[in-house]
């Protein structure tokens, strides 16, 4: 009898020992564990969940997404722990996208040229300069109805965003020779996502467009494969591009956002409140990382002009934003939500 009683709480305390290490970054007195299939496990209130992103550690948006991270437990005090994965180790982007649509992941950190592939709807934000400036590019981003809109529109397939990051603006940059025209471009195998749309502007600029993983370009530009990208600054330095390609030209032809997506799985198992911490996160992490962003631009260029010996060259857009003029026009033509979405973007020019 007493060997019974023994193995009985054996056991006991080993189910409590488990139950404590798989709680969802609180405790676990609210009530029975559960797995949530989204790669965490949680109580009735409290989450432990993962975000991925493949920017590496010490890049402007990881800062920021680890910022989020902070202030989601912080704001839902302590209910709902999110662990970041940087450096592509849980997959390149459109991997992670899968898995977030399928509830296996909870969140992940994606560029809108990645999510055209699952909603086209994000097809707006590759568009070569829809944009006019960053002034243009933050009040649309923070006010559009239309972003609104699309950010929500895939919510009833598995996923939808809740935030967005700046990536600056994106230029060309090419290991041979400058580029200052359409005309220059012809014959340069340029490396662009893996977009449709994104494929569309390089061939309207001019160039031959080659899809290709992010984690394979300073290969490629080193190996010859091709003759270069298009990017924000910080790829010339917390990627190292510059190390190979030593010529920058300052077309500005996209303010493409990183955007913040999360499982609607994920989602609809949080209370009212701690949807409000979580999207307060996002709102916060994201107006702070606009004066992070502008400081990490600054830092790479001065960084990639003095250490990398990149030279940068101002030039006169006028040729490539006419050339942009037919993609606008077939994006429009697709459908009524299209124009809608375009016009809305466009009324922020006067506001």
């Amino acid at each position: 009898m007493k060997k019974l009683f023994s193995f009985a709480v054996i056991g006991l305390l080993a189910v409590l020992l488990l139950a404590a290490c798989g709680g969802g970054g609180g405790n676990n007195d609210a009530g029975d564990t559960t797995d949530n299939e989204g790669g965490g496990e949680q109580t009735a209130e409290n989450f432990s969940w993962r975000l991925a992103s493949n920017h590496p550690e010490e890049h402007a948006v990881t800062k920021s997404l680890r910022q989020f991270t902070e202030l989601a437990e912080e704001n839902s005090d302590g209910s709902v722990n999110v662990e970041l994965h940087h450096s592509g180790v849980l997959g390149e982007e459109r991997s992670v996208i899968e898995l977030v649509k399928s509830g296996t992941l909870e969140m992940a950190r994606v560029s809108a040229s990645a999510l055209e592939g699952f909603e086209e709807a994000y097809s707006i934000f590759n568009l070569p300069y829809v944009f006019q400036s960053e002034e243009h590019y933050y009040d649309v981003m923070d006010n559009s109805d239309a972003v609104k809109e699309i950010f929500e529109k895939s919510k009833d397939t598995g996923w939808f965003a809740i935030g967005w990051y700046s990536g600056g603006s994106r230029s060309i940059y090419t290991t041979s020779k400058a580029v200052s025209s359409p005309e220059d471009m012809k014959g340069l195998k340029i490396r662009v996502q893996e977009s449709p749309t994104a494929i569309a502007m390089i061939e309207a600029m001019g160039g031959s467009p080659t899809p290709m993983s992010f984690g394979e370009v300073y290969t490629a530009l080193q190996q010859g494969i091709i003759d270069g990208a298009e990017n924000n600054e910080l790829g010339l330095t917390a990627n190292k591009h510059g190390e190979v390609a030593k010529h920058w030209s300052q077309t500005d032809h996209q303010y493409s956002p990183d955007v913040l997506i999360i499982s609607t799985r994920a989602w609809e198992a949080l209370s009212e409140d701690q949807q409000q911490a979580v999207m307060e996160a996002a709102r916060t992490s994201s107006d702070d990382h606009k004066d992070r962003w502008a400081e990490a631009t600054e830092a790479a260029v001065k960084q990639a002009k003095e250490e990398m010996n990149v030279t940068f060259n101002d030039i006169d857009k006028t040729p490539f934003i006419e050339s942009a003029a037919p993609i606008h026009e077939n994006f429009k033509d697709k459908s009524e939500d299209n124009a809608r979405w375009f016009e809305d973007f466009q009324n922020h020019l006067n506001d």
